[in-house]
This record gives C-alpha cells, structure tokens and sequence, in this order.
C-alpha cells in the first residue's frame, strides 16, 4: 500500500510530531510511506532524524518579508497542491488544513478544531473538515465536537507516545543529563509549546507570579514555539504582563529534539495550561517521564488523562495545584507512566491500517 501522510511544516508542532511517529510505524508494518511537508524557510529537513524507510518530499517554500498570515496559508495551499499528485499513492492523508485544502480527495485527521474570523480562513477551516471523504480524530471529544458542529461521524484512533525515549531519559543512564538542567534551570516548572494563547501562556505566568511566596526557588521554562502564526500581539502582552508581575521567566525557545526528553525528565512538575487541546502529546511524554503533570480542566483532557494528572480551571487553582504536584504521588505517577507506556505508534499504525483498508481512496481529484 503506498501511503501519502501530508503535514504543513517540518517543525516540531504536535501534528508533525504525529505525522512522523504513524510513518514510521506504518513502514515498521510493511507499508510504502511518503511524508510531504513545506519546507518552511528552506529548511532542508525535518526537526529529527526520520527512518530511512520512510521517503520524505519537502516543498520548497522561502519566507517572504510583511507577508500576512492569510496570504501565507494561501500560499501554502498552492504551493502544495502544484507539487503533489494523489496518482502516486493509493491512501493520502492529510494531517491539518492547509495539505487538506491541496490535495483534494483524501483522509484528514482533525487533531483539534481552530476558530477563525478572517473569510479566507474560516472557508479553508470548513472545506477542511467537509470535503474529506473519511475523517480521523485522536480523542473522542474532539470526534464529538465535529459531530456536533457537522453531523459528520470522524473515526477516533489515539496517539502514540514515545514511551522508552522520555522513560529511560528519567532513568539511571541519563542522570548527567537532568543535571546539567537542573545546574542552568534550578528546580524548575516547565511548558512546551511556546508562547501563544491556545496555550494558555499568560495564565500560566499569572499562577506563577502567585507561587513565589511559597517556592520562591523555582523558576518557568518555556520550551518550544515554532508556528504558523503571528502571536506577536499575544507575545507583547505577555512581555508587558511579565515586567507588571515582576516574573523573569525562562524562554528557550525550539529545543533539540534529542535534548528535549531529559529537559521534560529534570522538571520538578509539568504545566499543561492549554485552552483547545485535541490528544496532550507533549504532557503525554511527560507522564512517560515519570513527572507530575498539571492541566487545564478540558473535557478533551479528562478523556486522555483521567486520573493520571490533575487539573485547574482557573489561575489560582493552577497556582495551587503547581505547588501541590512537588509532592511526591508515587501512585499518580506510576498510573501516568502505565497510561503513556499503553499508548503505543505501533497500535496507531494498525489502526490506521485497518482504518485505510475499509476506507480506501474513491478517485483522485485535486481542488478547482
């Protein structure tokens, strides 16, 4: 079966993340794997280091100076679409928009829904979603949102995790690792994601700036940050809420993929204050790492995590429960880490496999 997986960017955001772990699993179970992206700023490969089973296809695609995020996604969309031909494969697999709006006829995983206001976009997020002829998503309430805003009935398949890589990062072995952190960071809270409203950033740093009295030797990390889009409205707020609160937070920005799992290992608890999540991967490595979680109270969460972290609706009540997550919960974290153990690419692979095979591609078409 040759296999087109489509993903926007070869940064490392939670889809593309995604894209590459099912790929590799799907070629580990004999499948003829492509992985298309943009190849945003000429990058001339991904984040990390892919199988060599897997064939990788990067679309050119330079920055432009003022270019508006709107003209941007435009332009992703063709840039894609002149560059692939769905002849080539048997199943093609869109994993966000922008390659959904390219290719036409396809499968579209909906990890999480956006909300739009500019026309061009809100049209791109629509025809996303509709046009598709089978539909994927990681978690049933994301599935459930899309029945409820479409009447559409999308299939729910859950990530992966790579568990071994952020359990052994925990472990004996990596040690030196945690410490050269925890020598640059002090004890530390960390989020990864970067600074933008979906992730709740500004929270996050308001509840830290309520925990200095009680644990004025902590520092907040904030790791990550590629996107497509401009959060530099949101990023000066952040600034100037930072400088208000007196809070000097952390921020280093994209990490090296093989640096990152001991990163998340050395923290003494994980924030995950994100207000539209669709699975929670980067938390997911995080319970896989044996650290304390702390996440927003989602309904999306609850489903994927249960009991294994605990959750906040507010400010105050991530503050609280920041603080609290520093005590040791041998339980909590060995449910977590049972639950991130379970939740395997190899299972994913499978899935998608006998999703692909009761769904196979009706006709190739590209979008007028």
């Amino acid at each position: 079966m040759r296999i087109a997986l489509l993903t926007y960017s070869t940064k490392p955001r939670g889809g593309v993340v995604h894209t590459l772990n099912l790929a590799e699993a799907l070629a580990r179970h004999g499948a003829d794997v492509t992985v298309w992206s943009l190849a945003r700023g000429g990058d001339a490969g991904f984040f990390r280091d892919v199988d060599p089973a897997v064939t990788q296809r990067l679309v050119m695609f330079p920055d432009l100076p003022d270019e508006t995020i709107t003209d941007r996604i435009v332009r992703s969309i063709a840039a894609m679409r002149a560059a692939f031909d769905a002849a080539d494969y048997d199943i093609v697999h869109a994993q966000d928009c922008i390659s959904a709006n390219a290719v036409g006829t396809c499968i579209r995983t909906i990890h999480h829904l956006d909300q739009f206001t500019t026309p061009i976009l809100v049209e791109c997020h629509e025809k996303a979603v509709v046009d598709p002829y089978a539909r994927v998503c990681v978690s049933r309430a994301v599935a459930d949102e899309v029945r409820a805003g479409w009447g559409l009935t999308p299939s729910v398949i859950p990530n992966g995790v790579d568990y071994q890589r952020f359990h052994d990062a925990a472990g004996p072995g990596a040690a030196h690792l945690r410490r050269q952190w925890r020598e640059r960071l002090g004890p530390y809270v960390l989020a990864v994601g970067g600074i933008e409203p979906r992730k709740g950033s500004i929270d996050l740093l308001e509840a830290f700036a309520r925990m200095r009295t009680q644990a004025p030797d902590l520092s907040l990390v904030f790791a990550g940050g590629e996107t497509l889009f401009d959060y530099r409205d949101y990023r000066s707020h952040f600034e100037r809420r930072q400088a208000e609160l007196g809070v000097e937070p952390i921020v280093l920005g994209p990490v090296p993929d093989d640096t990152l799992p001991s990163l998340v290992a050395a923290c003494d608890v994980f924030a995950f204050p994100s207000t539209k999540e669709g699975f929670g991967l980067a938390a997911m490595e995080a319970l896989a790492a044996g650290r304390p979680v702390v996440a927003r109270e989602l309904p999306i969460l609850r489903e994927v995590f249960g009991d294994t972290v605990t959750y906040a609706a507010d400010v105050d009540a991530l503050a609280d429960e920041l603080l609290a997550a520093r005590t040791s919960d041998p339980p909590r974290r060995e449910a977590g880490q049972a639950l991130a153990r379970s939740l395997t690419w190899d299972a994913a692979a499978r899935a998608h496999l006998d999703f692909y095979a009761d769904h196979p591609q009706p006709f190739h078409s590209l979008v007028e």
